[in-house]
């Protein structure tokens, strides 16, 4: 046991370079993974390489995971948006094609009050805010974003 628990700390300070040494850490801890379970997971969990000072890539989190979904909406925006038109409750965003979606998970994520839930394509992303008052809040907003 003793054995087990300085394997343990020994490799809780080394670096995952690779999936495979992820799915060894993993076994070690009695998680039976796959590469492929891991693959998958790092694709969801967004993690990136990063360079170290010693020249070799470990696993970690992306940057932008760090930033609030509001800053993160901004970005977006800046980068994509093509125009807003509204009409009582609703809003129509507008954004270059591809982002629609993106931006809608994030006003999803955002979760204001305003708005009731959004329904996005690839370049048009609807907002339905709850009443024509909650929809000017909106507008504002998206556009203080820009």
């Amino acid at each position: 046991m003793r054995h087990d628990q300085n394997q343990r700390k020994s490799s809780q300070n080394s670096k995952v370079e690779t999936q495979e040494d992820l799915v060894e850490r993993l076994n070690e801890y009695n998680f039976n993974v796959t590469q492929a379970t891991v693959s998958r997971d790092i694709k969801e969990l967004q993690l990136i390489k990063v360079p170290t000072p010693s020249g070799s890539y470990v696993y970690s989190m992306p940057k932008d995971r760090k930033f609030h979904p509001l800053e993160k909406l901004g970005r977006y925006l800046m980068d994509s948006f093509v125009k807003l038109d509204y009409t009582d409750n609703l809003l129509v965003l507008k954004t270059l094609p591809g982002n629609a979606q993106s931006i809608g998970a994030i006003i999803d994520q955002l979760e204001w009050e305003e708005v009731v839930g959004t329904i996005c394509g690839d370049d048009t992303c609807l907002m339905i805010c709850r009443s024509e008052d909650a929809q000017n809040e909106i507008r504002d907003r998206i556009f203080n974003l820009i």
